[in-house]
């Protein structure tokens, strides 16, 4: 079974998130920081991450960045309500793999780990 995290500050975009990729039947952990998800990419190593730009103490494209320079190869799918071009684009150049707005709609949110499940196996 995959293993999807979900980092976002937000409790009901966690929620929602989780809502709806259970009906897919992946295994579902989450963080509330960037901090907390590095910890929980090291003592989980989930298949796919969804990460929030705007958060506290890490924020996405500090997390993105500690990837990066950790070497840590794990297909990430922003989700954010930042839908400036410029944070589309340095997500990508961090190495997001999708970048979807918020709220996100349930079958964009499903196909998008969908696909990047897909082409992990």
């Amino acid at each position: 079974m995959a293993v999807v995290l979900i980092i976002d500050d937000a409790a009901f975009s966690r929620r929602m998130i989780r809502k709806f990729l259970q009906v897919d039947g992946y295994e579902i952990i989450e963080a509330t920081n960037g901090r907390e998800g590095l910890e929980m990419v090291y003592n989980h190593k989930p298949n796919c991450l969804l990460v929030d730009l705007l958060m506290p103490d890490m924020n996405g494209f500090e997390f993105l960045k500690a990837m990066q320079d950790k070497d840590l190869k794990i297909p990430t799918i922003i989700i954010s309500a930042d839908i400036q071009d410029g944070a589309r684009n340095e997500s990508y150049n961090l190495g997001a793999v999708n970048f979807i707005n918020k709220p996100p709609k349930e079958s964009e949110l499903r196909k998008a780990v969908q696909e990047v499940l897909s082409t992990k196996e």
